[in-house]
């Protein structure tokens, strides 16, 4: 059966140009539809159309902020990107839940053949007399003296957690997987998002404590603000979660709103699912006080999609309905079992983080259950 056509944008007839370019040359078929064949420079709006197959692919094009730029044609970008080693970051605190962090993160990096890259993030506070006078040159040598100790005791602190590492490689119970360690002197949640920036990092794992975490913490939580600010997919593993590698994962959920976004991100959870064999729920999360009639309509669409794009996968469909929709939530996943939770997330100013916090940034502290936050 032929791919019907959908339309994927609309725009200016020379923006609408570029884009097919584009498309064409990630070898997606376009169609310019709509236009003014007498002037067509003067099209007030046309339509790109593209095979419905290829929907997911060229969603993920679109999106990218540089689509209409020179560098998407361009070699030199696609050339370093060839040459560069795929990493994985695990930012680390020498604690018990940093060490189930990469536990799975090993075994995650064995599966994918990445690197992996283990980073601590320490603080160095340096205090200066406000005093033009008195003991200013006392307070500088103390100062330089503390700094030393701090660094020191860092650098035998990652010391002791890479030799622990590799004796549980030596033991067998993690995979032999190359890995780095790296100290980096700031704010841990500035210094990770800077890090993803720069190194464009394939995941970033976290280790947490999960559900026994106080909701003061939902504010301040170096995990929280990653996942707020990171434009990296962001895999946060709390202490008590239940396995340790993702072959052990049998079903999954996938919380949707019905955003359009959401079929890159769920293209991107299965492509990272893809070696493992299990169940998928996608679970669209309504509000009882607010329930639409169309919701139903809406997951059905969904549902329709989702079949003719990956048939070969085991989806079911549900939703959920309550007034606390957590604890609903975690009812659902109890009750049906859910090893892994995968959350689309997209870009919000600091206010709506601070006073209306995504599901994702909530759940972390919410749930005993691994999840995968999407960008």
């Amino acid at each position: 059966m032929e791919d019907k056509l959908v339309t994927l944008a609309i725009l200016t007839f020379s923006k609408a140009q570029i884009l097919k370019s584009v498309l064409e040359s990630e070898g997606i078929e376009a169609y310019i539809h709509n236009v003014n064949q007498i002037q067509p420079v003067v099209s007030s709006g046309v339509r790109v159309r593209i095979k419905e197959s290829d929907l997911p692919k060229a969603l993920k094009i679109t999106e990218s902020s540089a689509w209409l730029s020179e560098d998407v044609v361009g070699e030199k970008e696609e050339e370093n990107q060839e040459n560069k080693i795929t990493q994985i970051l695990i930012p680390i605190d020498f604690s018990d839940y940093s060490l189930k962090a990469c536990e799975l993160g090993f075994n995650f990096a064995y599966t994918t053949h990445a690197e992996i890259v283990l980073m601590h993030v320490y603080f160095a506070p340096i205090y200066t007399s406000p005093l033009p006078y008195g003991d200013v040159f006392d307070y500088q040598i103390n100062d330089e003296e503390n700094v030393r100790n701090i660094i020191q005791k860092v650098n035998e602190d990652i010391n002791i957690f890479s030799n622990k590492i590799r004796e549980e490689m030596a033991a067998g119970k993690l995979p032999d997987v190359k890995f780095t360690s790296l100290l980096r002197e700031g704010i841990p949640e500035e210094e990770i998002v800077r890090y993803t920036k720069e190194e464009r990092p394939l995941l970033v794992i976290m280790g947490t404590r999960g559900k026994n975490q106080k909701d003061i913490d939902l504010i301040g939580s170096v995990t929280a603000e990653v996942i707020d600010r990171s434009r990296t997919p962001v895999l946060v593993i709390p202490e008590n979660a239940s396995f340790a590698d993702f072959n052990e994962i049998r079903r999954v959920a996938f919380i949707t709103n019905f955003d359009q976004r959401d079929l890159i991100s769920f293209d991107t959870f299965i492509t990272s699912i893809k070696p493992i064999q299990s169940s998928v729920s996608v679970i669209y999360l309504a509000d009882a006080k607010e329930k639409d009639a169309w919701d139903e309509v809406k997951l059905t669409g969904f549902k329709e999609y989702f079949q003719k794009q990956y048939p070969t996968v085991d989806i079911r469909y549900d939703l959920v309905i309550d007034d606390d929709l957590l604890n609903c939530l975690d009812g659902y996943i109890k009750q049906h079992q859910i090893d892994f939770i995968a959350v689309p997330t997209y870009k919000r100013n600091i206010f709506s983080r601070l006073f209306n916090p995504g599901i994702a940034r909530r759940m972390v502290f919410h749930s005993d259950t691994p999840l995968l936050v999407i960008k």
